[in-house]
């Protein structure tokens, strides 16, 4: 990945659905198209400088990075208000030395090719999330991907990144959204939906 070009940076703040995330809209793309990179903690962020700044603020409890935004989660005892500014100029600052924000590896660059049983299946409900459910929930500031799939039980397993991770409506969406939508689409394949690592 290259460089950020030296241009002029423009950053927007964007409330969503979880009280504690706030996304950090920039007028520059940060990662690939469709990739996201979830900072529970500091000790995840050796590859990602920009969220290692940003973990140094006693206020972070979360990084995540998508497209052209980073969504930044705070420890409940803040208010947005008090900090809000100080996470935006601390990005801007980022943005604007031309560092990136992700070290990749070439061996990071490479997707795993599924060769479970279920793999067909596996890629309709990977094309359902795809097309129906991520460009709402990357619209607030998060990432939703698959994670597994349970035969027996004809369970789905997501991954909850970003604003969505912690956010109180997420079992909503998780529940009444996805899991009724992937049951009407597949209703031989799907019971069930739920988070993992959450």
């Amino acid at each position: 990945m290259s460089t950020q070009t030296q241009q002029p940076v423009t950053i927007y703040m964007e409330a969503n659905p979880n009280p504690n995330s706030l996304k950090f809209a920039t007028n520059q793309m940060l990662v690939p198209e469709g990739d996201s990179f979830d900072f529970p903690s500091i000790e995840d962020t050796a590859q990602a400088p920009l969220a290692e700044i940003l973990f140094k603020k006693e206020y972070v409890d979360r990084v995540f990075y998508m497209s052209n935004f980073v969504t930044v989660t705070k420890k409940p005892e803040y208010e947005w208000v008090e900090i809000q500014n100080d996470v935006k100029d601390t990005i801007k600052e980022f943005l604007e030395s031309g560092k990136r924000v992700i070290e990749l590896r070439a061996q990071d660059l490479f997707e795993e090719t599924n060769t479970s049983e279920n793999a067909e299946l596996e890629e309709q409900i990977k094309n359902i999330l795809e097309e129906y459910i991520k460009p709402a929930v990357e619209q607030d500031g998060g990432a939703i991907s698959f994670h597994s799939y349970e035969k027996e039980g004809q369970k789905v397993k997501l991954l909850l990144q970003g604003a969505c991770s912690g956010c109180p409506s997420s079992t909503i969406t998780l529940k009444a959204g996805i899991e009724n939508l992937l049951k009407r689409m597949l209703p031989n394949d799907v019971k069930e939906v739920e988070a993992e690592g959450v």
